[in-house]
């Protein structure tokens, strides 16, 4: 007999396990509903992006660099199209290997094994090209084509070199470009809101940038803008059909104010001796010659160069890579006395008229030191017009001993000592224009006047560098009126400016310009062998920079018997007068005379540029 309350039981039991089943199946069913939802319409977008990314790979695109041109229109620097074999060092074994191989078809020199085997790791690693021989000639080409079977690893490709068809010329002002590590990639990408991804490279560095020179000034617009191709990929991820193609946008060239003819003339003048030449067109402050010897090849250095050549370089005691031209720190020596005797006419110290007996030497009144000049016995009777001419040294001591030092430090101000002159220039020094508060800061000790009357002749702590002394000439030259200096004629960052001098007046200038014309035309001039090297009536002002001190010539006799230890010739000038288009200082380390050793150089530049 059946218990009707025990089938009560198992039937809500049944029932139940029945609901549950149902629920299960209900959720579930809702769940694919959902998801089909989902993955057909709400997020179809999403999936549909991320599937076209799945089955695509987006490449950069490598701009081309802007060419480089002179004031002329002649091109300093260009992108040259070669035939280059490129490895893949991600993908070979051993690399002794390979090049044993891969030399048995095609020539290489010690230089271009050195250069392989240092960048191989670095660029395995990180998965780039490496250019191991440029510019293939026809025969290499077809040498390895039918071979190449033998090495999947490396293919032949079209690539640009930077070239600068004047490389030692410009080494200097327009620098060169190189590689770039991680942390300088990402920057540049990151300005153009990009990743750091596969690249298709145009030059056989891979990338690139300026380090030195207008190449690193003006590198973001040189440099130009990343372009991208859209692959189809298949599943091992090697690309399929180009889907997508957005062009770089190629740098934009640069036209500067440089000559190249004014610069082979400095170059060569230069004679590879230690030393600067720099040159300015007055009326614009643009820079149209820019030297720095001893110079080095800018193409070696962007186009690839060993460790050990590169060494060699870095070791040379003539420091070819130093820029003389504007990080050279020298004392301007009788240079300065234009603008010292400017100084003595605005604070009424003295007047053109005022005249005083060059004994050969001054006394510093406080401590009897005696302060000499370069000639012995003196000038006689001076004013600062003949003080000028022939660059007395006890008439400009007199002068500083009177002058105050802070008055005096804010007179020379005016005319860029102490300050960055140009806009565009690399990494230019401020060169040093010390006041009593430096002094004490740096080397611990009050002011002296002996400090001020060595300043009164360019010596002592003062510095400045080539290029400062270019940009004061130009001052001096243009009555007062300045500008920043840039290697870009139309720099709209230029402009002009009459600097603080008060009580001088055209006539002054006029007077001033004289004395300096008599520092070669007249025949007591310290600069007067000059005269028959000038095409053009120039203005100038020489000097010598004085290394080592001396009471007596015969203990700089002994000296200069070490070549470092002999004075630095130095010349600022400017032409053609009555009205001056140019000025150019030089700068010669350990050349002795102004007059005569950095003088002729000078006057060489501003031929050239005066008869164009």
């Amino acid at each position: 007999m059946i218990d009707i309350d025990e089938r009560y039981v198992e039937k809500k039991s049944f029932f139940n396990r029945l609901l549950v089943v149902y629920i299960f199946f209900g959720i579930a069913f809702s769940f694919f509903l959902h998801k089909t939802y989902s993955l057909q319409i709400s997020e179809y977008t999403n999936y549909e992006s991320a599937s076209i990314k799945n089955k695509t790979k987006e490449v950069l695109v490598q701009p081309v660099r802007g060419v480089i041109y002179d004031r002329n229109g002649n091109i300093i620097v260009k992108n040259v199209p070669t035939y280059d074999l490129i490895l893949k060092p991600s993908k070979v074994i051993s690399i002794e290997n390979f090049l044993n191989n891969i030399s048995e078809i095609i020539d290489f020199n010690e230089s271009e094994f050195d250069y392989i085997k240092e960048n191989f790791a670095a660029k395995a690693s990180l998965n780039r090209e490496l250019v191991i021989k440029k510019d293939l000639s026809m025969e290499e080409i077809a040498k390895f084509e039918v071979r190449s079977f033998r090495f999947p690893s490396a293919f032949i490709d079209v690539r640009y070199s930077r070239i600068n068809n004047y490389p030692h010329l410009f080494s200097h002002a327009v620098g060169y470009v190189s590689g770039v590590n991680n942390e300088e990639i990402e920057e540049i990408l990151r300005n153009q809101d990009l990743a750091q991804i596969e690249t298709i490279f145009k030059y056989s560095n891979g990338f690139q940038m300026g380090k030195t020179g207008l190449e690193n000034t003006y590198d973001d617009s040189l440099r130009g803008k990343f372009g991208k191709k859209v692959y189809q990929v298949d599943a091992r991820g090697r690309l399929l059909k180009e889907e997508e193609y957005i062009k770089p946008i190629n740098g934009e060239d640069l036209f500067t104010s440089l000559d190249i003819g004014a610069q082979k003339i400095a170059y060569n003048q230069m004679n590879n001796r230690r030393g600067a030449v720099v040159a300015i067109e007055i009326d614009t402050g643009a820079i149209v010659s820019y030297v720095s010897t001893p110079s080095f090849s800018t193409n070696a250095i962007s186009n690839g160069i060993s460790s050990k050549e590169f060494n060699s370089l870095i070791k040379d005691i003539n420091k070819p890579f130093f820029d003389r031209a504007s990080q050279g720190r020298y004392s301007p020596a009788s240079t300065i006395k234009p603008a010292i005797g400017l100084f003595g006419i605005e604070k009424n110290i003295i007047d053109w008229n005022f005249s005083m007996k060059d004994p050969g030497f001054f006394v510093l009144p406080e401590d009897q030191r005696v302060y000499r000049g370069w000639r012995e016995g003196g000038h006689g009777n001076v004013n600062l017009n003949k003080a000028i001419i022939v660059s007395s040294n006890t008439f400009f001591f007199s002068l500083a001993y009177k002058s105050d030092i802070n008055e005096l430090i804010n007179h020379l101000s005016n005319f860029g000592f102490g300050k960055n002159v140009c806009i565009d220039c690399f990494n230019p020094d401020n060169g040093l224009l010390p006041t009593p508060e430096w002094k004490m800061n740096n080397l611990n000790f009050g002011w002296f006047k002996g400090d001020t009357v060595n300043l009164g002749v360019g010596q002592g702590y003062l510095s400045a560098t080539p290029l400062q002394l270019a940009y004061y000439s130009m001052i001096l030259a243009n009555y007062g009126i300045s500008q920043n200096l840039s290697f870009v004629h139309e720099n709209k960052e230029k402009k002009k400016h009459k600097i603080n001098i008060e009580n001088i007046n055209d006539q002054d200038w006029n007077k001033l310009h004289a004395s300096m014309i008599g520092v070669i035309d007249s025949p007591i001039g310290t600069a007067k062998r000059l005269q028959k090297l000038k095409k053009f009536k120039v203005a100038a002002k020489s000097g010598t920079v004085e290394l080592v001190s001396t009471d007596t010539k015969e203990d700089y006799k002994i000296i200069r018997e070490n070549e470092g230890n002999r004075d630095h010739a130095i010349i600022i000038a400017f032409g053609p007068m009555p009205n001056p288009k140019y000025a150019v200082s030089v700068v010669i380390e350990n050349g002795e005379s102004g007059g005569s050793v950095a003088g002729p150089v000078a006057i060489a530049v501003l031929n050239d540029l005066l008869e164009k």
